[in-house]
């Protein structure tokens, strides 16, 4: 692994601690989780911009397969690596409980990138996977900051969810099976395959949990409705 990605990687730590901190500063009557969403949306939104300009064919964003990574791809996939060893650590000390769930992606897709950045290779393959995975997020997120927010069950909200619900569903489980497969296909590190593999796995995994919320969320509107 280069040097600079290196030094890119620790101050993108300090960075979205700092940003965190000066969010909790601005909202001290919010929690912490609140705040660390605030921090996820702009990663969400940055992760989602930086992967764009780094396509380098649009008839093909995946494209060139199982090439070694240009220098905007490794400085993205390096952003991106920063804050999730921030949110890990945000997962495991800053809540009253651990969630498994996304302790798992998070360590997952650590060493996902972090292999990445150290074979210098497959960084087409990456940056579309971080496109793919990061588009739902910002949707992820105002789903809960809704709710603190107190709109709760209200329209608002329901419409947060369906777009979150939406997205997900159509580049976590019809982009994201192909991507998985080119990744698999083309002569990538194993490595690589297994984190490719594994991410994937995940998605199906949160997929099903997201279509029990839907199936939860529309069978509550519409008892509502009979009963109002």
């Amino acid at each position: 692994m280069e040097d600079y990605i290196v030094r890119l990687v620790v101050l993108g730590v300090i960075s979205w601690t700092t940003a965190f901190m000066a969010i909790r500063r601005m909202f001290p009557n919010r929690s912490f989780d609140f705040c660390n969403r605030l921090v996820s949306t702009v990663h969400a939104t940055l992760a989602v911009i930086l992967s764009t300009l780094t396509v380098e064919d649009w008839h093909c964003p995946v494209c060139p397969l199982a090439s070694r990574s240009s220098p905007k791809q490794m400085k993205t996939l390096a952003v991106t690596l920063a804050y999730l060893i921030y949110d890990l650590i945000c997962c495991l000390f800053g809540d009253k409980r651990i969630n498994l769930d996304n302790s798992i992606h998070h360590l997952v897709s650590i060493v996902g990138i972090g292999a990445g950045l150290f074979y210098e290779m497959c960084g087409s393959e990456m940056v579309a996977s971080l496109w793919i995975t990061e588009m739902s997020s910002p949707f992820l997120h105002l789903r809960e900051l809704l709710k603190e927010l107190g709109y709760r069950d209200t329209d608002l909200n329901l419409i947060a969810d369906m777009l979150f619900a939406i997205i997900f569903t159509v580049a976590r489980m019809i982009c994201g099976p192909f991507l998985t497969y080119v990744t698999l296909s083309a002569s990538n590190p194993l490595l690589i395959k297994a984190m490719a593999l594994g991410l994937q796995l995940v998605s199906a995994f949160w997929f099903f949990k997201i279509a029990r919320m839907v199936k939860y969320k529309m069978t509550k509107r519409t008892k509502s409705k009979a009963a109002a």
